[in-house]
């Protein structure tokens, strides 16, 4: 990546438990979450993601998924909690972006869906399925607050799933 470069990693929440009586933003991660989560981690470090920041949802579900991913990422950063992105569609996603400093060369945003699948469709003008734990990568030239439709490339788009298809 040049100078210019900068490189935004949107990562879908692992699977909620749906079956759980807490409200839908104390909502914790599902058996399978808990296993799918670490998985995402793995994937970013195994294909050389160097992470500077991450922004992440105040959701429960988002909370113990950015916990459990960046427990597999080396020299992760900080986390960083927006109430923004709970529930957030693309117009207040993109909100988070343009705040971000551009001394800040990768960042990871993980949050919700439709919001983050919609985002993809904005930035790279490709739709992308995002299930749980997937992750969208995008390339894009310019400070973060020239993120805007059609300025970037969808890099890289996977779902890492454990091998038993639990």
């Amino acid at each position: 990546m040049n100078r210019e470069e900068r490189r935004l990693i949107l990562l879908r929440h692992a699977k909620a438990d749906r079956h759980s009586s807490a409200g839908d933003h104390e909502r914790p991660l599902a058996e399978r979450g808990r296993t799918e989560a670490p998985l995402a981690g793995s994937w970013l470090r195994e294909h050389g993601y160097t992470v500077d920041r991450v922004m992440c949802s105040t959701a429960a579900r988002a909370r113990r998924t950015s916990e459990l991913v960046l427990s597999e990422v080396d020299d992760s950063p900080g986390v960083l909690f927006d109430r923004r992105m709970y529930d957030a569609d693309v117009g207040g996603l993109l909100e988070v972006v343009h705040d971000l400093p551009d001394e800040i060369r990768t960042a990871v945003l993980i949050a919700h869906n439709p919001g983050l699948q919609e985002m993809v469709g904005l930035l790279a003008g490709e739709d992308a399925e995002l299930r749980t734990s997937a992750i969208a990568v995008l390339r894009f030239r310019g400070a973060w607050r020239d993120a805007d439709a059609g300025r970037a490339a969808l890099e890289a788009v996977a779902t890492p799933r454990a091998r038993n298809g639990t």
